[in-house]
């Protein structure tokens, strides 16, 4: 009696547990929804291409770039110059640098930086035919960083670029470069007019106050080609890059082409061009040393020169004597104003009067003098060369 009631027991408690695993899953139906399906294939369409017109404004671009490099790539040219230096080893050597340059006249003037040819005892000049022409050296102007060469090339191999309106540009104008890059001749890149007005010092003592900047690529070797806009007209002539590692990083600089409009005839003529001058030295007060007289700002005039235009003019500089190992200046004129614009480093001075005063033109000086500000005209003369 006991076996067959274990037995019963035994087969109840295996059908509970069966029957409950069952009724698990009649009534779970999550269960039922992860048992895994086949996945099935997405057709993907397959792409067309697009129809002409979609193309039409970007192959004219195209069009536009090579046309323009045809026509005035010829224009651009190799400047190769070569200096001497001794060396207690190995004695006399030539050492040669490369840059670029373009075709001003028919004449065979050839326009470039004035460091790529700086102390050169030899100059060639390589055209885009591969012709090679030894330069003479016409004129320079350390200022404004140019130079103008010459070579005595038939006319049927010169045509000269057209000069631009630099004065016409706006940031965000498509540009053009092209020069000799590492010596990879007369390579084109592209880019914009990303600022204007940059104020521009170079190690080799060139000052432009307008100079354009640019993002397209220049590279050693670029110096002295042109900037051109997408007419072919040079707006400008490619001098420095703002590079840490010395290649480009996008921020290139180029002297403007109405200063070219306005150097390089008297280069040509003269073999130099005139600065105007003031005659005097100044220190720059906030800056050099500390305000004065409750003048934050200004041009104190420390220095000038014998019968130079300031002193002419009347203009007194002030005495500069040392107390306890420090400087003591006493009296002078402070320079605070040229015409209506305000005077407050040196380097505005001197920008402001090359653009727009010539040796021998009248200037009006704003000047603080025993606390009160007076006028002072002064007729300009020309900087020593």
């Amino acid at each position: 009696m006991r076996s067959r009631f274990s037995g019963f027991l035994l087969i109840f408690v295996l059908g509970m547990v069966v029957g409950g695993g069952l009724l698990a899953v009649a009534t779970n139906p999550a269960a039922v929804q992860q048992v895994p399906t086949p996945t099935q294939a997405v057709a993907l369409p397959t792409p067309t291409t697009l129809p002409d017109a979609t193309y039409a404004e970007l192959d004219a671009a195209d069009q536009v770039l090579s046309n323009l490099y045809d026509r005035v790539s010829p224009s651009v040219v190799h400047v190769i110059s070569r200096q001497e230096a001794y060396s207690p080893f190995f004695g006399t050597t030539s050492r040669e640098g490369t840059g670029s340059g373009f075709v001003y006249d028919t004449a065979g003037h050839i326009i470039t930086n004035n460091h790529v040819i700086d102390s050169a005892s030899e100059i060639d000049v390589l055209l885009a035919d591969g012709t090679s022409f030894p330069a003479q050296l016409v004129g320079t102007d350390r200022y404004y960083d140019l130079a103008v060469l010459q070579i005595q090339a038939g006319t049927d191999q010169l045509t000269p670029l057209e000069l631009g309106d630099s004065d016409s540009l706006r940031v965000g104008q498509s540009v053009i470069a092209i020069g000799n890059p590492y010596g990879l001749e007369r390579t084109l890149t592209t880019g914009i007019v990303s600022a204007l007005g940059r104020r521009l010092e170079t190690e080799q003592g060139a000052l432009i106050g307008q100079a354009i900047q640019t993002d397209a690529a220049i590279n050693p070797g670029n110096s002295g080609g042109p900037l051109m806009d997408l007419r072919g007209r040079v707006i400008g002539i490619n001098t420095a890059i703002n590079s840490p590692s010395g290649g480009s990083v996008g921020i290139g600089f180029a002297v403007p082409a109405n200063v070219i409009h306005r150097v390089a005839p008297e280069l040509i003529n003269s073999g130099h061009y005139q600065h105007p001058s003031l005659g005097l030295d100044v220190i720059e007060l906030g800056t050099e040393i500390s305000p004065i007289n409750g003048i934050e700002r200004g041009l104190l005039v420390a220095q000038l020169d014998v019968g130079g235009p300031a002193e002419q003019a009347g203009l007194q500089a002030t005495q500069i004597g040392r107390q306890r190992g420090r400087y003591v200046f006493s009296g002078g004129d402070i320079i605070v104003g040229i015409d209506d614009q305000s005077a407050q480093s040196r380097s505005d001075m001197l920008v402001y009067l090359d653009e727009h005063y010539r040796p021998g033109d009248q200037v009006t000086l704003s000047v603080v003098r025993d606390a009160e500000t007076i006028t002072v005209p002064v007729t300009l003369g020309a900087q020593s060369s």
